[in-house]
């Protein structure tokens, strides 16, 4: 069995969490919903920050000079090219495949230099502004278009955090690579960089601190809480996004106000984790609703219980255990939930498990059931399997009954797979310690492991 959602570091052996690591570990199969947002850099204290900020900006108005050179195909055939940047991984593709803007698109962008006289006169000092004047941009084109003016540099960066964590890298080609100095773009480049062992296609890095969810500047906030509806627009009519673009076209004071808000407010502008783990005040919600809900599937109790518990545990086992995600899988007609966390093996409990029983992910099959049966040992025992490893966890309500301890050891001593519970009460143990700061909520696992081993037969 392959590994569900395989990152870069897990595959190359590298057992760092992402809490440790400077750069945003990629998935081999799909994008990270994150996006590098150019106001970042140049809200950065770091004087290197606010330089590549300089050049995204410098040679994004270097398309003003060539549109005033009467070179307008040049200008459209660079913004084409630096349009989609998939080396990064940045987005919401499932394929890290994305798709290129059209020419069409590409001089509506370029027409802002014309259309509005402060942009050819003076340029812009924040590109990702376009959102306000041509639809269907949004945040991935900005993150993609920035990405690729700075690309010289993020593969510098990769390289660095390659030869630091021993990460494995190959000559590759690059279909385009922005020249700073020449102000085209160069194709065909060769580099050295991690690629992905499936398809061979070279892999850039990103700095955690460059990335949010959303642009500081971005339509869906000018629009909420800025733009002028009531005094512009009839408030009894639902406003169309294009009528509020032809108005910011023809209002430009409008928009730089806004830009001058967003900069004055540039202090709660911060980058987005790509996990935070929820208040400890949360964490002892879930656990009082996972409480007080009834035991099997009535009402959807078996579906609120995956839900809630899904939230508390990836809080709970950060950053020891990355969550990768909840998987349902069907087996002899039965549904079945799992979760699935990254093993960082930075506890010695964890890398015992690797060592032991070859877990380069950990398996937490849900049950909210009244006692688990031998069929669901079964199912749990048929999925320990490379490369998930030989150590699974059930969680669920009440101890096992004994026949069901019996059974367990009877695997680790002829098959050496290892399966644990996780029960109401090891959860409020768990969100004690979480509580408290104390210790960690991985040790909860860590007791129940060492109970269990000293059950089997030496």
């Amino acid at each position: 069995m392959e590994l569900i959602r395989p990152r870069l570091t897990d595959f190359h052996g590298i057992h760092k969490s992402q809490s440790e690591l400077d750069f945003a570990i990629q998935f081999f199969d799909e994008d990270i919903p994150l996006y590098v947002d150019p106001f970042l850099l140049w809200n950065s204290p770091s004087q290197q920050d606010q330089a590549l900020h300089t050049t995204i900006t410098n040679s994004y108005n270097q398309l003003n000079y060539l549109i005033k050179k009467n070179k307008i195909d040049e200008a459209i055939e660079i913004l084409v090219n630096i349009s989609e940047c998939s080396e990064v991984g940045l987005g919401v593709s499932k394929t890290r495949k994305g798709v290129r803007m059209g020419t069409k698109q590409a001089k509506e962008i370029l027409d802002l230099f014309s259309d509005i006289p402060e942009y050819s006169q003076f340029g812009f000092s924040h590109f990702e502004v376009i959102q306000l004047y041509v639809a269907g941009i949004s945040k991935d084109r900005v993150s993609d278009i920035a990405c690729n003016y700075i690309k010289s540099f993020l593969i510098d960066y990769t390289m660095e955090q390659c030869e630091t964590h021993a990460i494995p890298m190959e000559g590759v080609i690059l279909d385009t690579l922005y020249n700073y100095r020449t102000n085209k773009v160069d194709s065909n480049v060769k580099h050295r960089l991690p690629v992905n062992p499936i398809t061979k296609e070279p892999i850039i890095f990103t700095p955690k601190r460059w990335l949010k969810f959303n642009p500081w500047i971005n339509y869906e906030n000018y629009f909420e809480k800025y733009c002028p509806r009531d005094e512009v627009f009839n408030p009894n009519e639902p406003i169309e996004r294009v009528k509020v673009l032809n108005f910011n076209r023809d209002n430009y004071g409008v928009v730089e106000d806004y830009i001058k808000y967003k900069e004055k407010n540039a202090n709660d502008c911060h980058n987005d984790p790509l996990f935070s783990q929820i208040p400890v005040l949360s964490a002892r919600r879930k656990l009082n609703d996972i409480l007080k809900l009834n035991i099997g599937k009535d009402n959807g109790a078996d579906m609120k219980y995956e839900e809630l518990a899904t939230q508390l545990l990836a809080s709970l086992f950060y950053p020891h255990l990355d969550f990768a995600q909840t998987q349902s899988r069907t087996d002899s007609g039965r549904h079945i939930r799992d979760l699935i966390f990254y093993n960082n093996r930075d506890v010695d409990f964890l890398d015992e498990i690797f060592t032991e029983y070859e877990n380069r992910q950990l398996v937490f099959e849900l049950k909210n059931v009244k006692k688990i049966e031998r069929d669901h040992v079964n199912q749990l025992n048929r999925y320990l399997q490379p490369n998930i490893g030989r150590f699974g966890v059930f969680l669920t309500r009440n101890p096992l009954p004994k026949a069901m301890e019996s059974n367990i050891v009877d695997l680790w001593s002829s098959q050496r797979k290892c399966i644990i519970a996780i029960t109401d009460e090891d959860l409020k143990l768990m969100v004690d310690v979480y509580e408290s700061k104390q210790r960690a909520p991985i040790e909860v696992l860590k007791k129940k492991y060492i109970e269990f081993r000293r059950s089997c037969p030496s």
